[in-house]
């Protein structure tokens, strides 16, 4: 039996919203790509029921995905964020992969669109809510060389890779993110494990 969640699940599309229904119970709403630009009627739907049952973004991991994740993000108050990792491929249904030649949500396997779920504080039917994370500031990113230095850009891409997020995240995404998936120590274990793997 698959899990039942309890906010609204936003997708791009129609075959991330069929990859997302096999994996768990869950009402899920399409933006129908860049429709949600001009789609009021959708967007106040996606308001309304955020407002109502709290609701998650899950786009792909690629510029159109943040696009899309980054307007309704400004109009949605309170969006729980899940993000699939960056895996190279093509979608099986597609000729030629996409632009960036990553997988979408829909190629993702159920275990990381579960994964992503529960990372971003997803609410299921057993009334088990999995903790918000948080604690990391702007500081601890500056301190920590992520943010504000000769070579943040390019250590908070390895950061991002090491806990398998997009590589698109600015500084200040990061931040919001950790907050969001992370505890404080988890960060620091992560960044431990990279100078090891150094």
């Amino acid at each position: 039996m698959k899990p039942r969640v309890r906010e609204v699940i936003v997708v791009e599309g129609r075959y991330d919203k069929n990859t997302v229904s096999q994996v768990v119970d869950a009402d899920i709403i399409e933006t129908r790509g860049f429709g949600i630009f001009n789609d009021s009627e959708n967007l106040a739907l996606i308001k309304r029921l955020a407002e109502k049952r709290g609701a998650i973004i899950l786009t792909d991991s690629d510029g159109a995905g943040f696009v899309i994740r980054n307007r309704i993000k400004g109009a949605v108050p309170g969006l729980k964020q899940a993000y699939i990792p960056e895996i190279r491929g093509r979608e099986k249904r597609k000729r030629a992969p996409s632009k960036e030649g990553t997988l979408g949500v829909e190629g993702m396997t159920p275990e990381v669109i579960l994964s992503a779920l529960k990372k971003c504080g997803a609410t299921f039917e057993d009334g088990d809510i999995i903790p918000q994370k948080g604690g990391v500031t702007k500081a601890d990113l500056y301190a920590l060389g992520l943010s504000g230095g000769k070579d943040s850009s390019e250590f908070r891409a390895r950061l991002l890779e090491a806990l398998d997020l997009p590589s698109k995240l600015t500084a200040n995404a990061l931040l919001e993110v950790i907050n969001v998936l992370y505890t404080r120590d988890e960060l620091f274990a992560a960044l431990e494990q990279m100078e090891i793997n150094r």
